[in-house]
């Protein structure tokens, strides 16, 4: 009807223009999230995607299953859909089109399936299903009604000879296709080697926790991609557009970095939630975009027969993560050894993300105290000798340090270990850059 004519019998009835772009924009999200699923993603006609998962049914444990969370995963996108599984594409294609025929007899109705396991039972369905569910079928629709032929049953039982004839191969070819009598070939969709997906949000966004909704759609589409890639990724980048135009605003830019690779989709949009929970947005966001910096081959399931006990690296990695979305990268470190001579720099603390080499390459160890000082404590000198409590005895060194000359912060200090009247035992070092003077730099067990 035209849009006059449908505002006369409902004027409440809203009329929304249709554009194929969008729609194509859309059937390209949901291929690429259902990459999680199968590598063998096709499109097909009447916005229609066709999935072979005929291998992945042991790893998402049966048709069932892996049905359910296909379910979930297009919900979760915000699209609904008629899901129909069968040994042959087309006959799944046309169980999913089915719909009761309200003009036969109710008598004469079956209940309605979507789902064949066997060819048997696929047959006993499709022979159900009234012509026009063929897509072939509907320009012959009133000539095929007038001799009787109202299922595709009957269609099958007419001769071949003639009904070729008086249709098109068009319809034998794709019947011969649902029931299994001719092989389905497909052109399954290629993964870009990169990852970049952008959601125009439906309204200018003011607080970060509702961008979850179209982050979520975007973090499912990676998880597609990663699969599909067999790639884990270890740092992505959600970017938030603002205005543009005139009053262009730069984007704003939430990176997330993992301590361990992953394509889990729950790990990653908490992750993120955690992240989008700490923005404070410098204005009304029109649009995300998310992508991946840096991704890594992924690592098979580890095959030990008994698990760490408190948790594999793994569990371990995953809270570092969710520490860090949400107290931020420079509130959670981690001690780390720097190449540096000065006591100071070498032992150091760095973000817990940041991946620095723990190796001393040096055949010479040195025992230096656990505990050191952030500030070095200048000692007082009694008789000659550096004092902390009570006179100290040297027992130990010198261990000479000479370094700093590169950064203009030289240092000149030879370290002793010392010991007061309780044998208890301190680091401590003589400064000779400047007047002599003993320092306290550290605290032994």
């Amino acid at each position: 009807m035209r849009a006059g004519g449908v505002t006369t019998v409902s004027p409440d009835t809203v009329v929304l223009d249709r554009d194929p772009d969008r729609e194509g924009i859309a059937l390209d999200a949901i291929a690429l999230a259902l990459l999680q699923y199968t590598p063998e993603v096709a499109c097909a006609d009447d916005f229609c995607l066709l999935l072979d998962v005929s291998a992945s049914l042991t790893l998402f444990q049966g048709p069932l299953a892996i049905c359910r969370r296909i379910r979930a995963s297009i919900r979760t996108l915000g699209f609904t859909l008629k899901l129909g599984a069968a040994p042959t594409a087309t006959g799944a294609w046309l169980l999913s089109r089915s719909f009761r025929d309200k003009s036969r007899p109710r008598q004469l109705q079956h209940p309605l399936r979507r789902r064949a396991l066997t060819m048997k039972t696929l047959t006993l369905l499709l022979d159900r299903l009234s012509c026009p569910t063929l897509l072939s079928t509907q320009p012959y629709a009133e000539w095929l009604s007038g001799i009787g032929a109202y299922t595709l049953g009957d269609l099958r039982k007419l001769p071949r000879a003639g009904l070729l004839r008086r249709t098109a191969a068009q319809l034998l070819t794709e019947l011969d296709r649902a029931y299994g009598l001719e092989l389905d070939l497909f052109n399954w969709i290629q993964v870009p080697a990169t990852f970049s997906a952008r959601m125009e949000t439906f309204d200018r966004i003011e607080h970060a926790e509702a961008l979850m909704f179209g982050a979520t759609r975007l973090i499912l589409q990676l998880i597609g991609w990663l699969v599909a890639q067999q790639q884990a990724v270890s740092v992505f980048s959600l970017f938030l557009e603002h205005e543009r135009g005139r009053y262009a605003i730069d984007p704003t830019r939430i990176e997330v970095g993992l301590a361990e690779p992953a394509w889990h989709e729950e790990h990653l949009i908490r992750l993120l939630q955690e992240r989008l929970g700490r923005v404070e947005l410098i204005a009304p966001v029109i649009a995300i975009r998310l992508e991946v910096q840096k991704v890594t081959a992924m690592l098979p399931p580890t095959l030990s027969l008994f698990p760490e006990p408190g948790g594999s690296p793994a569990d371990w990695n995953r809270l570092m993560e969710l520490l860090i979305a949400r107290l931020g990268k420079s509130n959670v470190m981690t001690p780390a050894c720097v190449d540096d001579y000065r006591p100071e720099i070498c032992n150091t603390w760095v973000p817990a993300t940041d991946r620095l080499s723990s190796k001393n390459e040096s055949d010479n160890i040195v025992e230096r105290p656990f505990w050191l000082l952030a500030k070095p404590i200048a000692l007082l000198m009694r008789n000659d000798r550096p004092f902390y409590i009570s006179p100290l005895k040297l027992v130990r060194g010198p261990e000479r340090v000479e370094a700093g000359w590169w950064d203009n912060q030289m240092a000149a200090r030879d370290y002793f270990v010392a010991q007061d009247s309780n044998a208890c035992c301190y680091w401590i070092y003589l400064e000779r850059t400047t007047e002599p003077r003993w320092f306290l730099h550290g605290l032994y067990a």
